[in-house]
C-alpha cells in the first residue's frame, strides 16, 4: 500500500468515524437499531451536492445537510415513539422513504457530479479539515453528554423505567439520539461527496455495517468505560478499519477484488465479535 492509497484510507477513515458515531449513539446509549443511516447517508450528500451546484456556501450546504438528517432521524423515532412501530421496522420504513426523496433532492438524477465546484475542502488540506471536523463533533458531544440534559439523557436511555420515575421523558431522550445520530450520519454523506466529487443514490448501501464495524473494532481495542473513551474508540476504529480493508484489497496473494468488499466487512465484524466473545471466556475461566 503506497502513500497516496493510505492517506485516502485515513481520508475515509475519518468520514466514516462520523458514521460510526452516528451507530453507536443509536445502538449502544439507547438500543435502538437504527437503518436509516443506509438512507441518510446519501441524504446528505445529495442535499450538500445539490445546494453546491446551485451557488450555495458548502459550508452552509452542509449544514442544511446536517438539519435533513436530523429530521430523517427523528421520523424514525416519531414512527416508533408516536405510533409505537417496531425501531427495527421504522428504520427501514424511513430508508425506504428516503431512498424517493433522495432522488427528488438530486433532480431525479441517479448521481450528481460535483468535481468542479467549491467545497469545504478547498479552504485547506483535506486530513487536516476532517481531523478538525471529527475532534469539534468529539468535544461537542463530551460536552454535551457531561451536562445536566445529557446525563439525564442518559440515564432516561440506561434504565427507562427508573429514568420516567424520576421525570425523564424517556421518548423525548430517542428522539433527540435519533436525530443526532442521523445528522451525524448525514454529515458524513456531505463530506464524503464533496471529498470524492460526486454524490450518487446507492452510495448509503451498507452504511449500517460499516459502521457497526468500526463500532466493534474500536471497543475491541479500547473497551470503553466512558461515552468520550467510546467515541474516540469509534474514531479508532473506523480507521483501522479502513486501513484493514485496503490493505485486505491491495494485497494481490489473497486474490481479493473490490467486488469482495462486503464479504470482507462480514468476515471482519465476525471475526472481531468471536475474538470478544473468546477473550470473555477466557476471563470468565480465569476467575
Amino acid at each position: 500500500m503506497n502513500l497516496m492509497q493510505l492517506a485516502g484510507s485515513c481520508e475515509l477513515g475519518l468520514i466514516y468515524a462520523l458514521v460510526a458515531i452516528g451507530v453507536y449513539l443509536s445502538f449502544r446509549v439507547i438500543d435502538f437499531p437504527d437503518l436509516t443511516v443506509d438512507g441518510t447517508f446519501p441524504l446528505g450528500a445529495a442535499v450538500a451536492a445539490i445546494l453546491i451546484l446551485n451557488g450555495c456556501n458548502p459550508l452552509l450546504a452542509s449544514g442544511l445537510a446536517v438539519l435533513a438528517g436530523a429530521l430523517a432521524g427523528l421520523v424514525t423515532g416519531f414512527l416508533n415513539v408516536r405510533w409505537q412501530i417496531l425501531g427495527l421496522l421504522a428504520g427501514i420504513l424511513t430508508l425506504t422513504a428516503l431512498y424517493s426523496i433522495n432522488l427528488r433532492v438530486m433532480g431525479n438524477r441517479p448521481n450528481l457530479a460535483i468535481m468542479d465546484e467549491i467545497t469545504v475542502f478547498h479552504f485547506g488540506p483535506v486530513l487536516v479539515l476532517l481531523l478538525t471536523a471529527v475532534v469539534l463533533v468529539v468535544l461537542a458531544l463530551h460536552f454535551f453528554f457531561a451536562s445536566h440534559f445529557g446525563l439525564a439523557l442518559r440515564a432516561g436511555a440506561i434504565n427507562p423505567k427508573a429514568g420516567a420515575a424520576y421525570g425523564i421523558n424517556v421518548n423525548v431522550v430517542k428522539l433527540t439520539v435519533l436525530a443526532i445520530s442521523n445528522s451525524l450520519v448525514a454529515l458524513a454523506g456531505a463530506l464524503f461527496a464533496q471529498s470524492q466529487g460526486f454524490a450518487d443514490i446507492s452510495m448509503g448501501t451498507g452504511t449500517i455495517i460499516v459502521g457497526l464495524a468500526s463500532v466493534i473494532m474500536g471497543e475491541a481495542f479500547f473497551h470503553p468505560r466512558s461515552v468520550t473513551l467510546a467515541l474516540l474508540a469509534c474514531v479508532v476504529g473506523s480507521v483501522v478499519y479502513r486501513f484493514v480493508i485496503s490493505l485486505a484489497l491491495n494485497s494481490g496473494e489473497i486474490g481479493l477484488k473490490a467486488t469482495d468488499l462486503n464479504l470482507i466487512t462480514a468476515v471482519i465484524v465476525a471475526g472481531t465479535m468471536v475474538l470478544t466473545k473468546m477473550r470473555r471466556g477466557v476471563r470468565n475461566d480465569r476467575t
